[in-house]
């Protein structure tokens, strides 16, 4: 039986989302305390973007940006791809492979109700997600 992301995957989860005009160093924070590797950027409730660990290394420090001043809206992933609460494990972690990216928000009309990462996932769907792998190479 296929896993279904909600509510298997993320059941209890809670989000950490945050305005666009929130600075760098205050969404860090929020990071390690909910020892979380992105967070969601909403404006008015709809998902607008998305900032990971690995962009604020790379869009603001790297970039030599002050994380006091710099905003999640400078630097965020804008217009996220995102899965709905039906969809599979192995149809997001699909996604994820496919858009070479660990995290993926969840909503249901159009409101975000989750966020899912590559390590929410157990050994058989990523061995499955191999498989198909594999067998697209061969095929190609």
């Amino acid at each position: 039986m296929l896993r279904k992301i909600i509510p298997d995957v993320i059941l209890g989860q809670q989000v950490v989302a945050l305005e666009g005009r929130t600075t760098a160093r205050q969404a860090a924070k929020l990071m390690r305390k909910h020892n979380v590797g992105a967070v969601l950027i909403i404006e008015d409730e709809a998902l607008i973007g998305i900032l990971t660990v690995n962009d604020m290394t790379y869009r603001v420090m790297a970039a030599g940006l002050d994380p006091d001043t710099t905003s999640l809206a400078e630097v965020m992933t804008p217009g996220p791809d995102t899965v709905n609460r039906d969809t599979t494990a192995i149809a997001a972690l699909r996604l994820m492979q496919d858009g070479d990216y660990r995290h993926l928000p969840v909503v249901d009309g159009g409101r975000v109700v989750g966020l899912v990462s590559r390590r929410d996932f157990h050994g058989g769907e990523k061995a499955r997600l191999d498989d198909e792998t594999a067998l697209w190479e061969r095929i190609a």
